[in-house]
Formats: C-alpha cells, structure tokens, sequence
C-alpha cells in the first residue's frame, strides 16, 4: 500500500489559499510554505483523505500529499491535483563561479 507524507500549509497562507482563484493544472508550491507531519499509508489520496477526515487532524484545502517518489498532490475544495515544488533559483553569483571553474577545467 502507497504510503504518503503530510505536508501542512501555514496557517497565516490559509485564508489566500481560500480565495485564490481555481487553476487547473500542475500547483507550483513552495517548500517554506509547508510544515512537514507524519506519513499515512492508504490506496489513493482520496483514500488517505478519509482516513484523516475524523480525527483531530483532518486534510484541509492546501495541504499536500508527497507519494515515496516524490510526486506530490494538493488537496483543493474540488479535490486532489498535481503539484510540483518550485524551488529558488541559486544566485546570479553562484551561477558565473560555477561557469567560470567549469570553463577553467576545460
């Protein structure tokens, strides 16, 4: 059985969340944005959802499921959708140093 890692929207992104306009499609979000929790293991997100729907802490709209690949699943109002973890880009800086010792080996 899959086994999947809850992964908790902030609190104070919650209410934005709530009022974002739906877009279908892949979720970029951002790591700083989540607090890591403890892992289920259920058949389906859907299947993981209503395990969690009467306990103390339930899945709530913005919170992700991350599978043991690392394919991730937001749950929004309408359901479950792709996400994808957008990270930061490294700096302008790190970027000419690696280039610059990369063409030095060269």
């Amino acid at each position: 059985m899959p086994s999947y890692r809850i992964h908790r929207l902030k609190d104070h992104l919650r209410q934005p969340f709530r009022f974002a306009p739906h877009v279908s499609g892949m979720a970029p979000v951002k790591p700083r944005d989540y607090m890591p929790e403890d892992s289920i293991e259920a058949s389906s997100p859907y299947a993981a959802y209503f395990e969690r729907k009467d306990t103390a802490s339930p899945l709530v709209p913005g919170d992700l499921l991350e599978t043991d690949q690392g394919n991730l699943c937001i749950y929004k109002f309408i359901g479950f959708e792709e996400a994808q973890w957008v990270l930061p880009e490294p700096p302008a800086a790190d970027a000419r140093a690696s280039a610059s010792q990369e063409s030095a080996l060269n």
